[in-house]
């Protein structure tokens, strides 16, 4: 996805020196890698197996158990800066990893990153400076939007925006068997809750108002969404997404006070 939404940034401003030139992706796995061949296969991106022996900047996209190696290798490569996506590994293992040579930065981003709607959060390291906070969102904003964050928010980025989506689909699931519950043809009822869930964020976003101010403006006093919101409270709804949220970034904290699986 960010290989991708680099490649578009490019092509959008062709003039322009930025975080797209000269992309390399490093694969071990063959069937990954001919996949990822395949797929760029138009140009301007390098799919190899081996790290080459020298690097300006690179981002870490690997599992937890396989950042240590990587980081390792950029080290030896001379990399100057790295972002890191790898859920879990804080910034002082990164450190630790690459060394006080490099600028080292955070960031998580969610799954909308995929369609180019993303939200991300990077945290920078000790030693990033103006410059490498601007490539490392550079590289997010090519797959939507970036909050710059101190790394002891990001376990809480990580319960919001990074499981977001998640509570977002069951939501949709929900509201999907609801219509059905209600007499409507399955897919109806899903073209209906996804279109929905599109336009409120659409508004969400476009308007510039507050959720409160939308909701209200929808509420009709002793109407039918008066009525569902009512159902809502009583089933602590609110409360639920508040819990979800909190669990999700404790769980992200222990997960960062665990390291990595050996």
């Amino acid at each position: 996805a960010l290989v991708a939404g680099l490649r578009r940034a490019r092509r959008g401003d062709a003039d322009a020196d930025g975080p797209g030139d000269d992309v390399v992706l490093v694969e071990r796995l063959p069937a990954r890698r001919r996949e990822l061949e395949q797929r760029f296969a138009d140009g301007g991106v390098t799919v190899t197996a081996e790290l080459p022996p020298s690097v300006a900047s690179a981002v870490v996209a690997v599992k937890p158990h396989d950042v240590e190696a990587a980081c390792r290798g950029l080290a030896a490569a001379g990399a100057r800066r790295v972002l890191s996506i790898a859920a879990g590994v804080t910034l002082s293992s990164l450190r630790g990893w690459l060394g006080d040579g490099p600028a080292v930065l955070r960031a998580m981003p969610n799954t909308p990153a995929l369609v180019s709607a993303g939200a991300s959060a990077v945290a920078p390291g000790p030693g990033a400076g103006e410059g490498d906070v601007a490539w490392a969102q550079g590289i997010l904003e090519a797959v939507g939007s970036v909050e710059v964050v101190e790394e002891r928010h990001l376990d809480a980025v990580t319960g919001l925006s990074g499981s977001g989506p998640a509570y977002l689909f069951l939501v949709a699931e929900a509201l999907i068997d609801g219509g059905v519950l209600n007499g409507l043809p399955r897919a109806v009822a899903a073209r209906l809750v996804t279109r929905t869930v599109l336009g409120a964020g659409r508004l969400l976003t476009e308007s510039g108002e507050s959720p409160e101010a939308l909701r209200a403006a929808v509420t009709s006093p002793g109407g039918t969404t008066a009525a569902g919101l009512r159902a809502l409270e009583a089933r602590a709804v609110r409360a639920a997404l508040l819990e979800a949220v909190t669990a999700s970034a404790e769980r992200a904290a222990e997960l960062g006070r665990e390291g990595p699986p050996a």
